[in-house]
């Protein structure tokens, strides 16, 4: 850890610790959760659709409220919830320590390479450890069409998690594992250099310097960070959905791996499909990611003025 010598002393330089950005992400994926559920739900319908029933997000949320009530457009909201925040907190506390590992030991600075690389290692992590299972369970849940419980095959969550074990095995709740570790290692290593380029370069805000970003300037911030990652890897969350969706016990598998998923959709349904969903995602994944850092950078804005910044004068 670097060493800085001011007024005789010799002193460590701080960082926010990894567990702050933790507590701090989890309680912005709460927020983004409850915020956003509705068009995370139009996107899936839209990503499934192959016969062409939904003309577009309006119609498609349209079609929901009126065929199934407005309940139904909070479908898995309870999965989505955890996830985000269980989602957040790992990727706000691994990113924060490999970014540690990867500063510079005699600086302490830390490069655009070692940011990227953090960034992409905290995607890959949170891809394998929650996101692909609890997406799996909410995707299925998503799917399906109505809301009397004795029609639907999966009860909630926790039933339907319980179902495709016993039916696919345990390995079934990560199904779409590769797509989603493609997608989310990029869009992190992409979001997290994204965020702190757009911190410097629009609210001069480094970390340790104890400025507490107004939540409208980190909304911006986390916005503009959000939009990259989606149009980028729309092809990877579109084989994701398609993957998680099906399901062994209906007979043979329709994809049988992320190529053969890509290549199929390719043929059949056209290059565009593979962007299916990408209206709805860019109204959901830029907005959400404004919410979170909001929240997220007010707590860990407090945190760094009241025991970093302070401290140090």
């Amino acid at each position: 850890m670097a060493i800085a010598k001011q007024n005789g002393k010799t002193n460590e330089k701080k960082s926010i610790p990894p567990y702050m950005r933790a507590i701090s992400g989890s309680i912005g994926g709460v927020m983004e959760a409850c915020c956003l559920q509705p068009i995370d739900v139009i996107k899936t319908r839209l990503q499934l659709d192959r016969t062409g029933s939904y003309k577009g997000i309006i119609h498609c949320g349209a079609t929901v409220y009126r065929t199934e009530g407005v309940r139904a457009l909070w479908k898995g909201l309870t999965p989505f919830a955890t996830h985000l925040t269980l989602k957040y907190a790992l990727r706000m506390g691994s990113n924060a320590m490999l970014q540690s590992a990867f500063k510079d030991s005699r600086t302490g600075n830390l490069s655009h390479q070692g940011r990227l690389l953090a960034g992409f290692g905290a995607g890959v992590l949170e891809a394998l450890v929650i996101v692909t299972p609890f997406e799996v369970v909410k995707i299925r849940l998503q799917q399906q069409r109505g809301l009397s419980p004795e029609l639907l095959k999966y009860k909630g969550p926790v039933h339907c998690a319980r179902m495709i074990i016993r039916e696919e095995g345990f390995l079934g709740l990560w199904a779409g594992a590769a797509p989603t570790v493609m997608r989310n290692g990029t869009n992190q290593a992409a979001m997290f250099t994204a965020k702190n380029a757009f911190d410097r370069v629009l609210w001069k805000k480094q970390e340790g310097d104890g400025k507490v970003l107004q939540p409208w300037q980190s909304m911006m911030s986390g916005f503009l960070a959000g939009t990259a990652g989606p149009v980028c890897t729309g092809p990877f969350d579109v084989v994701k959905t398609r993957l998680m969706a099906q399901s062994k016990s209906g007979g043979e598998l329709r994809y049988k791996g992320m190529v053969h998923c890509i290549v199929t959709i390719y043929r059949e349904e056209g290059l565009r499909a593979l962007w299916k969903g990408l209206l709805p995602r860019l109204m959901r994944i830029p907005p959400g990611q404004a919410i979170m850092w909001a929240v997220a950078d007010q707590v860990t804005g407090l945190y760094e003025r009241k025991y970093i910044h302070n401290a140090a004068l």
